[in-house]
């Protein structure tokens, strides 16, 4: 069954320029050039929360892995911290020089990465919201930075036409890649973190292997590719393009498997949900799109990877076989092994354990806006102060 349009959302006065959903999916987060966040519930006649807080476009904005939080970055240079509940209270992080184009927080929900147009990436603490460090090699604005699911390697994206890969511990680029023929809009680690996807305005996307350092699969389109994300099986990758079009690619035959018609005007980006099911997609028609994925349940039994991938248009990737942890169907046998208790104690600590980091979420960022507004009234004093002091020197003279 084909890839279906579910629902769309309508409240943006500008083109939105990301989507991102919480681990849920109850929620679905939207930024936009018109200077708001958006939080849209997925349940129907349940009314969306518009945050305002941003002084200019809204670039990107991601749920932190337990859904309790979600950073945003902006034209007006700083990134924002959110409780998605009603009152959309924030804080702000100050240490970029220019446009904040891209947030992304690490699997465990501790790091948050930041890329801008001051050509540089910064990594943040999240729950004491201190900076951290800063990586500074790109000579062009830094379009995206993703943190590698184990959290040990980042991969950045440049109008300098160039992915860098770094290591977070040595704070090192270890590897630059420089097949792009223009700049690179997005990048994005497969879930096996073996390998990365990119896509720019050469209107191609490349798949490299980033521990042989190799392009493994290269797929020509007709127009700028504005933003990618990959099914969290591995096996399939979607993409929001200028002609209006998101393709999905599947990466075990390399090839083109569909492309989708809805947005007016270009396609500027797209998210799967964390279990596949869903995608959404935003473009400047100010239109948010959620689609219902459709994809056979056995998402790994599709064809065994092939020696050379061919491209959308019949140019062939240079890559040996795309083993980068892109993967089959486990047997029967080899998921009977845990036993169904086993299976239901691990749920249920998990679930306890996410519901304990979400609370530490919540409450270290409640603190932290009491810590501004109790700075903001300091600050009030000390002014008055000064000016009461101004008035008395002015009456004694």
């Amino acid at each position: 069954e084909d890839p279906s349009l579910e629902r769309h959302f309508k409240g943006h006065r500008d083109a939105v320029t990301s989507v991102d959903f919480s681990r849920a999916k109850k929620q679905l987060a939207s930024g936009s050039m018109d200077s708001c966040l958006m939080i849209w519930s997925m349940k129907p006649q349940m009314r969306a929360y518009r945050f305002l807080g941003h002084k200019d476009a809204v670039l990107c904005v991601q749920f932190s892995p337990s859904g309790h939080l979600v950073a945003s970055g902006s034209r007006d240079k700083t990134v924002r911290l959110w409780i998605p509940s009603v009152k959309g209270e924030s804080t702000v992080f100050k240490a970029h020089t220019g446009t904040v184009r891209s947030v992304h927080f690490s699997s465990d929900g501790q790091s948050l990465v930041t890329a801008s147009d001051d050509k540089t990436i910064k990594v943040w603490t999240v729950h004491r919201q201190k900076f951290l460090f800063s990586l500074s090699q790109h000579i062009n604005w830094v379009r995206c930075a993703r943190f590698s699911p184990d959290g040990r390697l980042i991969v950045s994206s440049s109008d300098d036409k160039t992915i860098k890969l770094w290591d977070k511990t040595s704070r090192e680029c270890i590897h630059s890649f420089c097949e792009h023929g223009g700049f690179v809009n997005h990048v994005d680690f497969h879930p096996s973190g073996n390998c990365i996807a990119a896509g720019g305005t050469d209107s191609t996307v490349k798949l490299w292997d980033v521990r042989m350092n190799r392009l493994l699969q290269h797929y020509q389109g007709n127009s700028v590719v504005n933003s990618l994300s990959f099914h969290p099986s591995g096996n399939y990758l979607v993409t929001a393009s200028s002609d209006s079009t998101l393709k999905i690619l599947d990466l075990l035959e390399g090839r083109l498997l569909y492309t989708l018609h809805g947005h007016q005007g270009p396609a500027t980006c797209v998210a799967f949900s964390r279990d596949g099911d869903l995608f959404a997609s935003g473009g400047s028609d100010e239109q948010v799109m959620v689609w219902k994925t459709n994809f056979d349940a056995d998402y790994g039994e599709v064809v065994k990877p092939q020696k050379y991938s061919s491209g959308v248009d019949g140019t062939h990737g240079t890559g040996s076989e795309m083993d980068c942890g892109i993967h089959h169907k486990k047997t029967k046998t080899q998921d009977s092994v845990r036993t169904h208790e086993q299976q239901e104690e691990e749920t249920s600590l998990a679930n306890t354990l996410e519901h304990i980091m979400g609370q530490l979420d919540v409450l270290t960022q409640t603190v932290s806006i009491l810590e501004q507004r109790l700075t903001l009234t300091e600050d009030k004093l000390k002014e008055c102060l000064e000016t009461q002091q101004k008035i008395i020197q002015s009456k004694t003279n």
